[in-house]
């Protein structure tokens, strides 16, 4: 792909769109050897990073139905990756967080990512690792702006 000179936002949507479902898609294969399904792994995440959620809130985060994120939640239990609590506020309230291993398997899982990342970024010349770099910058940039 070559750079435009003057590139139109539209195109710059699009090919950024296409780029970065190509790139999940990629990473994702390296999560395989996890066992657990990508929508699993991403709820997961969310509780291991977020702390304790509720299942409504974690239903939100994902963008699925309560009784969708139920079914997840439950097959997460199973596999003692979370645990389900009172909250100690209003124990009408069940917050979800993760065990031990729940974090462990999700600080490895990302680790195989980073390391899977690292070895094809080794293979770009240099001044393509910086051309990255600098890409990077602007698409937090643009991440920022979407908050």
């Amino acid at each position: 792909m070559s750079i435009a000179p003057n590139p139109d936002p539209e195109t710059l949507a699009e090919q950024l769109h296409t780029t970065a479902i190509r790139l999940l898609r990629s990473v994702r294969r390296v999560d395989e050897s996890s066992g657990l399904t990508t929508p699993r792994l991403s709820a997961l995440s969310v509780i291991v990073f977020s702390g304790p959620i509720t299942l409504g809130k974690l239903a939100e985060a994902e963008q699925v139905r309560p009784p969708t994120m139920t079914r997840i939640v439950n097959a997460l239990e199973q596999k003692a990756l979370i645990v389900k609590k009172q909250d100690p506020a209003d124990g009408r309230v069940i917050q979800i967080a993760a065990t031990t291993s729940g974090k462990k398997m999700l600080i490895r899982g990302r680790a195989r990512r980073v390391q899977f990342l690292t070895q094809q970024i080794r293979r770009l010349e240099k001044s393509k690792q910086q051309n990255l770099s600098a890409a990077l910058v602007t698409i937090k940039d643009l991440i920022n702006q979407l908050s």
